[in-house]
Parts: structure tokens; C-alpha cells; sequence
């Protein structure tokens, strides 16, 4: 059976809790869908400051995880749409990882040049960002956020859903695109809904990061070997457990 780790580098055990929910839903049976929720940080994560702990927070917790008395990983999912942590994981995990935002990036990309709906007026520049950073900027048509955070969307899925499903009709309707992502972990499970007011395909951040991670088992060898290649100073046993120890 395939192990798939999912790390929410937030400290909100419901946004795990959903994750672990859709994850395991789509990736079947065969695989077992362990979710990890951060062990410091924001709560949701909102800001370039959050963001930056994210990261940390995502270092951190890949490293408990390979500390545990479990199964070692076959892939690694960032579980925020964003991906903090996602380049230094990537060089240090033996295992394949893959965010929620690059995912979603890549199968909107094959369909076209693709719009972003998310929760949180700040994440635009960080996404947009992001893009860059992950070769998708020439792809990118538009980046549309609603005014409450994931988190506040995630208590009133209702209410969210009306919101969103505007906002996603509003970005295929004037960005252009050919595909619009709905991101965000707190909004896992809501593109289904939406999929019929909208009039191109609405990609779901939480499906398509577990179907990338999935994809990736195996077909590349990754750099890493569970180490860093650093030392640390002052950081979590875990962490330091992990370091490469240079003379």
C-alpha cells in the first residue's frame, strides 16, 4: 500500500481534518492518506509573515514525520495553496513533493492559460509570485480573491459557495481562461458544486495535489535523501536529527 503524507503547515486541525477527508476519498483504497498539522504558526495562513513561518512550520513537520515509527512516504503534499516550504523540500526529500498550488498549476496548464479564485485579498501578489517561481506566469490570465480569509469561508460553506461561484463565473467570464482554479485547502470538495455555473473547467486544489502526488510515486528519482544539507542551530530535535553533520 502506497503511504501519502500530507503536511498542513497551519496549526487548524479542522483544515486537516478536511484534507485527510478529500485526500483519502480520491486516492482510493490502495493508498493511506496520513495528515500532519503544523506544530507552530498561524492558523491560517493570510500574509507574507504567515507565510514565511509556513515554511518552517512545513520543514518541521516532514522532519517529525520521518521521526515517527511509521511507514516512510511515497510522496509528500504541501497542504496549502501556496506551497511553503515547497523548493527546500523538494532538494531535501528522498520521496517526491508536490504543493496544492503547483498541481493545480500544472493540470490547469495543460488545458490552457487558467485563472486563480482564492480566499484573502493578500494572497494575490504571493500567488502571482508563485507562479513565476514555478514557470507558470506566461499561463496565468488572472488572479481573482474574494474578501474572507479560507478559514472564514471554510465556517460558512454556503455562504462561500454563492460567493465563490461568483467570483469563479467572474474570472472565466473576464480573464479568459480555459480553466479556473478554485484554491485554497479550507474550500476542499466545493469546485464540484460550482462546476456547472461555471463555463470552463473548475479545478479542485485539494484533488488535483493528491492526483499529482500520486503521479509522481516512482516516476522520477528524487535528489534528496531525507537530510539537510545544513546545520542547524537552535531548531526542533527533529530538525536537527536530520542535519548533515559537516566537520
Amino acid at each position: 500500500m502506497h503511504q501519502l503524507l500530507i503536511l498542513n503547515p497551519n496549526t487548524s486541525a479542522s483544515v486537516s481534518s478536511l484534507l485527510q477527508q478529500h485526500a483519502q476519498a480520491a486516492a482510493g483504497p490502495g493508498v493511506r492518506v496520513r495528515c500532519l498539522t503544523a506544530r507552530f504558526g498561524a492558523p491560517y495562513i493570510a500574509c507574507e509573515a504567515s507565510y514565511a513561518v509556513a515554511g518552517h512550520a512545513a520543514l518541521d513537520l516532514w522532519s517529525a514525520a520521518l521521526a515517527q515509527d511509521e511507514p516512510a512516504p511515497d510522496a509528500v503534499l504541501i497542504g496549502c495553496f501556496g506551497d511553503p516550504g515547497l523548493l527546500a523540500l523538494q532538494e531535501a526529500s528522498r520521496a517526491p513533493v508536490t504543493g496544492l498550488a503547483e498541481a493545480a498549476f500544472i493540470e490547469a496548464a495543460a488545458l490552457g492559460r487558467f485563472a486563480i479564485v482564492t480566499g484573502g485579498e493578500r494572497w494575490k501578489p504571493m500567488l502571482q509570485r508563485l507562479a513565476q517561481q514555478l514557470g507558470c506566469g506566461d499561463q496565468l490570465a488572472g488572479i481573482y480573491t474574494v474578501a474572507p480569509s479560507g478559514a472564514q469561508l471554510a465556517q460558512d460553506p454556503a455562504a462561500a459557495q454563492a460567493l465563490l461561484s461568483q467570483a469563479c463565473q467572474r474570472a472565466a467570464r473576464d480573464s479568459g481562461a480555459n480553466a479556473v482554479i478554485l484554491g485554497g485547502a479550507g474550500l476542499a470538495g466545493m469546485a464540484a458544486a460550482m462546476a456547472g455555473a461555471v463555463s470552463v473547467p473548475l479545478i479542485d486544489s485539494v484533488l488535483a495535489g493528491t492526483r499529482q502526488a500520486l503521479r509522481r510515486i516512482g516516476a522520477k528519482p528524487s535528489q534528496g535523501n531525507d537530510r539537510f544539507d545544513v546545520r542547524w542551530q537552535n531548531l526542533s530535535p527533529d530538525m536537527m536529527a536530520l542535519a548533515q553533520l559537516h566537520p
